[in-house]
């Protein structure tokens, strides 16, 4: 399978190691290694380049002739400033990313990579490292083709901080998380349609640690997860296009010997709409380009589980369901005006048919809500690309809502303060009473709305009532701080953090997730 052709690390010590064609030095500060001893041969060609070259720690990248590394090439790419008031670690991924580019357009094949670290940032290298590796990825469909190569045949790592080999397998396992929820994040509509993703994942995790079980009878989806069939009823007629539930397993109850976590059963819903049209309600005016992006909660929840693959986790369990499923146009589509049942047995009536989102994760929410009461302390997540209205609100940080039990732990906060130690920095959207209200049926006809006839950008508040609507559609509300059984309940809308299409995404809050859920419980 294609997705096997990752970069391979070694850890490196020896800057003057003939096996890599370039130096690349990621810093805040040119001066800053002079204080480290196997870099010290450094120093003086920066400072002679500096004279020269007023713009070395300015944020730029550049490429200096040396003779004190045997590939006589150095690269330096400057993080800027790293202390003021509102600066963050992506200085180091962006600094980085920018530097690999500049390697690979040089026609550097193995780089070793030196970050200097900043106090500040306890993550700096591994943020650093990982960013570097956007940069070399290659598509999945270009991989796929005969006789292609990587960017990189390798990269080579420059310990500072950690010098194990622990480290080099930690930024493989993210890598590869990586590199799986690009492939069926970026993946076209063709390419990574439901049965494609369902294949993919399939042969991923054949013969792991991940146990994977795919729902393709569309009879069984129709009875069981109603509303998720109403959306993919137009894409029926196409096979190729034919809706798949997804869902994956991952169990490890050993007690890992550094515990920083209780044990938790996480219950994962990824959004996974292959393309969205908006359906009947059909996005025009060139809305409809880069919808293809729209299934990136589910290749978040993938390349999750590439980690928990990987890397091994004790004392967790997770469960999770991709939602994927086409939103069509066609004489068979599902309509505003229309009243479904869903799983729950709730009447919802449809309001726009370019709300499939919240629909598609509904069923399969509602049966993980039905599983969490034979769980050992579950904790459900809905994560999606879901509303215009957050990007509006947050630009490309991914918002965190809690329901009553999650938030009485205060576990927005604490996601939240580790996303910005990992360089994808969340913000916290709390849900109030008339977000719940607002999904009110407006008749006796149904139980509750599934919106209004609004984009959420023209609605107030309009990336919270989507949550509120999957907590009342799931019943979920039944399991709030009043309840004798209450249930966390978590729901992140990812909106456009990945990136904008056509773009190379860099997978958003993968990272931010692995530093919350996974890297606590290694060892």
């Amino acid at each position: 399978m294609a997705l096997k052709a990752a970069t391979k690390f070694v850890l490196s010590e020896n800057i003057a190691d003939s096996v890599h064609d370039a130096v690349i030095v990621v810093s805040h500060s040119w001066k800053a290694l002079e204080k480290y001893p196997g870099l010290k041969s450094l120093y003086p060609v920066l400072e002679n380049y500096s004279k020269i070259n007023a713009s070395l720690d300015k944020c730029t990248v550049s490429l200096i002739p040396t003779d004190a590394v045997s590939s006589h090439r150095l690269f330096y790419s400057s993080t800027g400033t790293v202390n003021t008031d509102f600066d963050d670690v992506r200085r180091y991924q962006k600094a980085s990313a920018a530097a690999v580019k500049a390697a690979v357009s040089a026609g550097v094949k193995f780089p070793l990579l030196i970050t200097i670290p900043f106090e500040r940032f306890s993550q700096a290298e591994l943020v650093s490292a990982v960013g570097g590796l956007h940069s070399a990825y290659t598509p999945y469909h270009i991989r796929s083709e005969d006789n292609q190569t990587l960017k990189l045949d390798g990269l080579g790592i420059y310990p500072i901080a950690d010098k194990s080999q622990k480290f080099i397998e930690l930024i493989q396992g993210i890598e590869r998380s990586f590199i799986v929820s690009r492939d069926i994040g970026d993946g076209d509509p063709q390419r990574m349609a439901p049965p494609k993703v369902a294949e993919y994942v399939q042969e991923l995790f054949k013969g792991s640690s991940v146990k994977v079980t795919v729902d393709s009878d569309q009879e069984k989806i129709k009875k069981e997860y109603p509303l998720l069939a109403a959306v993919s009823r137009s894409a029926n007629d196409v096979p190729e296009h034919q809706a798949r539930i997804i869902w994956l397993e991952y169990s490890n109850e050993e007690e890992p010997k550094n515990a920083q976590k209780e044990f938790e059963t996480l219950m994962l819903v990824g959004k996974g709409v292959t393309l969205d049209t908006g359906g009947v309600d059909v996005k025009t005016g060139g809305h409809m380009y880069g919808m293809s992006r729209d299934k990136y909660g589910s290749a978040v929840v993938a390349g999750f589980f590439e980690a928990l693959n990987l890397l091994k986790p004790k004392g967790i369990k997770v469960k999770a369901a991709m939602c994927m499923v086409r939103n069509s146009i066609g004489s068979n589509a599902y309509t505003c005006d229309e009243i479904i049942v869903s799983r729950s047995k709730k009447r919802i009536a449809i309001t726009n048919t370019d709300a499939e989102g919240r629909l598609a994760m509904l069923d399969p929410l509602t049966k993980m809500r039905e599983e969490a009461a034979n769980e050992k302390n579950p904790h459900l997540y809905t994560i999606a690309t879901l509303t215009g209205h957050e990007v509006l609100s947050y630009g490309y940080h991914a918002a965190i809502m809690d329901n009553g039990p999650a938030r009485a732990l205060r576990h927005a906060e604490t996601l939240q303060h580790t996303s910005d130690i990992f360089g994808q920095p969340m913000e916290i959207s709390r849900l109030h009473s008339e977000d719940i209200e607002f999904n009110n049926a407006q008749s006796e006809h149904a139980d509750i709305r599934q919106g209004n006839t609004l984009p959420s950008v023209q609605t107030l508040r309009g990336h919270m009532s989507p949550a509120a609507f999957l907590i009342r559609g799931s019943r979920i509300d039944e399991h709030g701080i009043d309840s004798t059984k209450p249930i966390k309940y978590t729901h992140l809308d990812i909106g456009s953090c990945m990136t904008e299409a056509p773009h190379v995404s860099y997978p958003n809050p993968l990272f931010a997730l692995i530093g919350y859920h996974i890297l606590p419980r290694l060892g």
